[in-house]
C-alpha cells in the first residue's frame, strides 16, 4: 500500500512540475526537456510488466491532457513501459535483488545507470518528436531537436537522481 502511495505521489509531483514549469522551457526554440517519465524509471523492479505498461500509458495520457498533445506522450510512455523490465535485466541480475528495489546509482553503479537513463530518454524522445513532427520534411531540424532535448533531459534526470540519492543517504 505504501509502495503505491509513493508511486502516485511521485506521479503527481512530476506531472505538476512538467506541466506548470518545464513545458514552458524552450531553449533556442527547439530544446524541450521532459522529466515526467523519471517516475517510470524509478518504479520498483519487481513490478509486473503489464502494470508498468498501464501506469506508463496513464502517465503519458495525463501529460497529453494537460499539454493538449493528442496522445504522443501516451505512445512514447507506453513504449517505455514495455521496454523497461527487459532493459533492466540487461543491466542487473533481477533474481538477486530485494523485492522493493528501484533503479538507482547505488543499485546499478553510475555508468550502468547513466546508460539506462540514456537509452530510455533516447527512445522516449525519438518516438515523441517523430510523432510530433508527423513526417521527416526537416530531418536536420528533427535530429538536432532530438539530440539536444535528450542531452538536457539526461542532465536534469542525473541531477534529480543525485539529489534524491543524497537525501536517501542522509536518512540512513
Amino acid at each position: 500500500m505504501i509502495r503505491w502511495f509513493r508511486i502516485l505521489i511521485n506521479i503527481f509531483i512530476f506531472v505538476i512540475l512538467q506541466t506548470l514549469v518545464i513545458n514552458n522551457i524552450h531553449l533556442f526554440g527547439i530544446v524541450t526537456p521532459f522529466i515526467y517519465f523519471f517516475v517510470l524509471l524509478k518504479m520498483p523492479i519487481d513490478m509486473k510488466r503489464s502494470t508498468t505498461i498501464l501506469l506508463s500509458f496513464f502517465l503519458g495520457l495525463i501529460i497529453d491532457i494537460f499539454s493538449n498533445t493528442f496522445g504522443i506522450h501516451a505512445a512514447a510512455c507506453s513504449l517505455l513501459g514495455f521496454i523497461r523490465n527487459p532493459l533492466i535485466e540487461q543491466f542487473v541480475d533481477v533474481k538477486e535483488l530485494l523485492a522493493e528495489s528501484v533503479p538507482s546509482y547505488r543499485l546499478f553503479g553510475f555508468s550502468r545507470f547513466f546508460y539506462f537513463i540514456l537509452i530510455m530518454v533516447s527512445l522516449h524522445h525519438i518516438i515523441l518528436f517523430s510523432i510530433d513532427s508527423f513526417g521527416f520534411s526537416h530531418p536536420l531540424q528533427l535530429i538536432t531537436r532530438i539530440l539536444l532535448s535528450i542531452s538536457l533531459t539526461v542532465i536534469l534526470m542525473i541531477i534529480i537522481e543525485t539529489f534524491s540519492f543524497r537525501i536517501i543517504k542522509r536518512g540512513e
